[in-house]
Formats: structure tokens, C-alpha cells, sequence
């Protein structure tokens, strides 16, 4: 089932597109990353679907019966603001009230959601003594104070240390088996260890999309390293005369290269080896990452 369907949607500033034509749908209970450099359009795309800012063309469709699709939306931009003189816990009860919740209804959601991510210790505690690790999580509950079916993170962990870091990546999945989420980030690693899909977005373009494993076998290529005791120039031209190596890079005592065939080109390579005795001290093989996958659709 789609929560939330995109068809060629653009925002515009005069000549200029900051979104161009995009199209995609994101699927229920699915963990999506919306890609890019800095400068691509992710944060104007976020803000169209959360209705935030207006669309120039296109449409955004939901799941939702009202014409407001924000009813279904939970929503954290990349810089959240707090009444940093309120506890934890009173930002919540407050952002549930005004989010159309009973004062009741609102402390209970409240302690559910506190318990969710994590801030029991720290749920009396005023939010200006938080650390960006806690602010992200607490921005995370009042996003979800409402029980969306979709929650949109603008950047969620670009701006905390590595510690804070992986406190919003493990809640994320936590919450990804609850919830539809959609969120943007430029670190890949990021993406490839939680999402479900991804969308590479480009200068406003949707230029990738779908599944990361199905992403990453339309780019499909094994890649091969060796370590040398010395410098590695010397056996580039070796390696090069070779038809069946691609892309080989020599770095200090390290040359990477890619094959097509792992079984049959690591026979390949350490027979090479053997025969010229090189001082090998280490072989690596592995698939391209996403990032990988990512810089080369990037530099097409």
C-alpha cells in the first residue's frame, strides 16, 4: 500500500528549479532516504510534502480523506526549535494539545512516546540542559504525538556527535517497524544501514530510486584490493595489460580494480601472484557500497 504518492512535482523561483519534475510513492512501513548533496532539493522537496511550502506543479497524494494531508505527517526540520524553559515532558503534553489532543490523552501519549525514545532519566528536566542527541529524540516524539502514518526527518543526525549519532539511528529502527518513515540525508552509510529504499536526488532532478539492494545491482560491480610490503605504482602497468580489470587505482601500498566474474578473476589474481611473486600481505574483495553506487550515478 503507498501512504504517500508523488507525481512531477517541481517548485520553482522564477527560472530557477529548485525541484524539477519528481515523481515516486513511499510505501507503508517502509524506511525510505531522500539522497543528495547539499544544495540538491531535499529540504524543499520535505517541506512541499509536509506542507510547508507550496508546489509550483504536481501533486502530492495521500492515504488521508481530508484535503489537509498534514493530519497524517510528523514532521522534525533540520534545526528544531524547543521552549528550552520546559521540561521534556511538558513539551510534549503542550505539543499534543496542539495537536488537537485531550489533555488526558495528551500526558498519556506522552509517557508512551517517552518511553519510546528513550527519555525517561530526562523527561523532568528542562529542555535548554538537553544534549543534541536528546533534542533529536525528543523532536522525534513531538513528530509523533499524533500517531502519523508518516514521519519526515530533515537531516536527523547531521548536526550530532558520533555518540548522539547512533542513538537516532537505532531509534530510527526501532520506529521504522511502526511507521512509514522518509527522511534526508547526505551520509550514506547512514542510509544503507536503516532504509528500505532510496531516491538520489540531483539539482533538483530525481536522477535513482527503489529498493537498495535493486539500486545497487542495476550498478552492479565487484571490486578487488590488494595490499603490497612497497609502493604499488610498480605493478600497475603489470595490471593493466589485462582486459578483465577495470578501474584500477594505485594508493600508496594498496591497488584497487574491479572484475566481473569474483570466482574466476581471484584465480586470475593469485596466480599473477604466485607467478611474479609479489609481496602480497593482504587481498580483499567486496560489492560496491552505496556510497559507491551513489558518486557514480552522481558523476554521469
Amino acid at each position: 500500500m503507498i501512504v504517500l504518492e508523488v507525481a512531477y512535482l517541481e517548485k520553482r523561483y522564477r527560472d530557477n528549479y529548485a525541484v524539477k519534475n519528481i515523481s515516486f510513492g513511499l510505501k507503508e512501513g517502509a524506511c525510505t532516504a531522500l539522497l543528495g548533496p547539499n544544495g540538491a532539493g531535499k529540504t524543499t522537496t520535505l517541506n512541499m510534502l509536509a506542507g510547508l511550502l507550496r508546489p509550483t506543479g504536481g501533486s502530492i497524494r495521500t492515504t488521508s480523506s481530508s484535503d489537509d494531508i498534514r493530519e497524517i505527517i510528523g514532521y522534525l526540520p533540520q534545526y528544531p526549535a524547543f521552549f528550552e524553559w520546559m521540561t521534556g515532558n511538558e513539551f510534549l503534553v503542550f505539543s499534543g494539545e496542539i495537536s488537537g489532543l485531550s489533555k488526558g490523552d495528551s500526558r498519556q501519549r506522552a509517557d508512551e512516546l517517552i518511553s519510546m525514545v528513550g527519555l525517561q532519566e530526562g523527561k523532568d528536566r528542562r529542555v535548554g540542559h538537553y544534549s543534541g542527541g536528546m533534542k533529536q529524540r525528543l523532536g522525534i516524539a513531538q513528530a509523533l504525538i499524533h500517531k502519523p502514518k508518516l514521519l519526515i526527518l530533515d537531516e536527523p543526525v547531521s548536526a550530532l556527535d558520533p555518540f548522539g549519532r547512533r542513538e537516532v539511528l537505532e531509534l530510527l529502527k526501532t520506529l521504522k517497524k511502526e511507521t512509514t518513515i522518509l527522511f534526508s540525508t547526505h551520509i550514506l552509510n547512514d542510509a544503507e544501514q536503516i532504509c528500505d529504499e532510496v531516491l538520489f536526488l540531483h539539482k533538483g532532478e530525481l536522477i535513482e530510486d527503489g529498493p537498495i539492494e535493486e539500486v545497487k545491482a542495476r550498478h552492479h560491480r565487484l571490486k578487488m584490493k590488494l595490499h603490497f610490503n612497497e609502493d604499488s605504482k610498480k605493478f600497475v602497468h603489470f595490471l593493466k595489460v589485462n582486459d578483465w580489470l577495470h578501474n584500477i587505482v594505485s594508493d600508496g601500498n594498496q591497488i584497487s580494480f574491479d572484475v566481473t566474474d569474483l570466482e574466476r578473476d581471484r584465480s586470475r589474481i593469485f596466480s599473477m601472484i604466485s607467478e611474479n611473486g609479489w609481496g602480497v600481505t593482504k587481498f580483499e574483495t567486496s560489492e560496491q557500497s552505496l556510497e559507491e553506487v551513489f558518486m557514480e550515478v552522481m558523476n554521469r
